[in-house]
């Protein structure tokens, strides 16, 4: 069993920047691929990042390419996901979530919401005009 915490979420200007952290207990996330995701009002929850168990490999979704970030340090099990150029459409609950199933390849990023079975509470995002 896997438990997950969001927390760096909260208000901030366009072009502004933030440091998701989402913490990891309960049993070591050395050998889980990492992600997020996010879900804004009104729509369905989408895939925004994920990084290999290793941390050698990285995947962005085509809207947060060169504008975020996502790394993990396994010595503190924890995971992190650096926002900068926050536009108003990035406004969204994000979701911190690990896959079980990321021993398999040391440069596996799963991308589906399916190919994750634990995830947090989610923490809210809201980036003004």
């Amino acid at each position: 069993q896997v438990q997950l915490v969001e927390s760096g979420g909260g208000l901030v200007q366009a072009g502004g920047s933030l440091r998701l952290s989402c913490a990891a207990s309960g049993r070591s996330i050395n050998t889980y691929a990492m992600g997020w995701f996010r879900r804004a009002p009104g729509k369905e929850r989408e895939f925004v990042a994920s990084i290999s168990w290793s941390g050698s490999t990285t995947y962005y979704v085509d809207s947060v390419k060169g504008r975020f970030t996502i790394s993990r340090d396994n010595t503190k099990n924890t995971m992190y996901l650096q926002t900068n150029s926050l536009k108003p459409e990035d406004t969204a609950v994000y979701y911190c979530a690990a896959a079980s199933t990321g021993y398999t390849s040391s440069t596996l990023t799963p991308r589906s919401k399916n190919e994750y079975d634990y995830w947090g509470q989610g923490i809210q995002v809201t980036v003004s005009s």
